[in-house]
């Protein structure tokens, strides 16, 4: 090959080498770009990945508890669905998102006007509801019955976070939202973003603790053995803790007779 040739053939070869790393830039920029775009989206939306379900069946419940709940205990339910679902996201659960609002919007159900009679724990009550609820819109049995031990546990401590994901969730959730359980493990975006969309008053410990007392001061014994029995005890001077040690030692079993 002549030299003028092999000159000719270099030449080329460095500018087709130059084109190709100019353009390998911009091609990674398209590639990347809808990534960089989303992560603006999220953060100026943290709750761009939680929103409620826009289904008949979310509607519906969303109905029932307006007409059921106060706007605190409302209010206080869409935060816990928010907390739950942000849970759920930074964990890597995947849940039903219909599921969770629904659980999520009965979970403190059995507080309402309609119980001034009932002498069952007030998760019951809330649980019972939820299922009906679930049987009304024609969902499976074993969707009811999750969401049924998801409520009827939320407030039981230790127990949650061993069975379904909506349970372990929607008592992270309540948690989150009543003692600040994980508050840390929510970014200030999140927590202000929730805030924003369902306020949470400076008045709310009173305001919760004064509804929760005025719905099961009727039944008070089905309090004991959990952490609602504190709520009655420091506004009922006559009520007392059961202790269950004496209960053991106290037994007909401890007196032989």
């Amino acid at each position: 090959m002549r030299i003028g040739e092999t000159l000719r053939c270099i030449s080329i070869s460095i500018s087709l080498t130059l084109a190709a790393c100019i353009a390998a830039p911009n091609a990674h920029a398209q590639a990347v770009a809808p990534q960089r775009d989303r992560a603006v989206l999220n953060e100026r939306d943290p709750l761009s990945d939680t929103r409620i379900p826009d289904t008949a069946l979310a509607r519906d419940a969303a109905q029932a508890i307006r007409q059921a709940e106060g706007e605190l205990l409302y209010e206080h339910s869409m935060r816990v669905y928010y907390w739950a679902a942000l849970v759920a996201k930074r964990k890597g659960l995947a849940i039903d998102p219909e599921l969770l609002y629904v659980a999520a919007m009965f979970h403190d159900y059995g507080l309402t006007a309609g119980y001034g009679e009932s002498h069952l724990r007030f998760e019951v009550d809330g649980a019972n509801a939820a299922r009906e609820f679930l049987r009304s819109h024609g969902r499976p049995e074993a969707e009811a019955q999750r969401v049924w031990l998801s409520i009827a546990l939320h407030t039981t401590n230790g127990i949650s976070r061993h069975l379904d994901p909506i349970a372990q969730i929607l008592a992270e959730g309540a948690n989150m939202d009543l003692v600040g359980a994980g508050f840390g493990d929510f970014t200030s975006a999140q927590r202000r973003a929730v805030e924003a969309a369902h306020p949470r008053p400076p008045s709310f410990a009173d305001d919760f603790l004064r509804d929760v007392y005025e719905s099961l001061k009727h039944r008070p014994e089905t309090t004991q053995g959990t952490g609602l029995a504190d709520v009655i005890a420091s506004r009922d001077p006559a009520f007392r803790r059961r202790d269950f040690s004496s209960l053991v030692r106290q037994s007909p079993w401890a007196s032989g007779k």
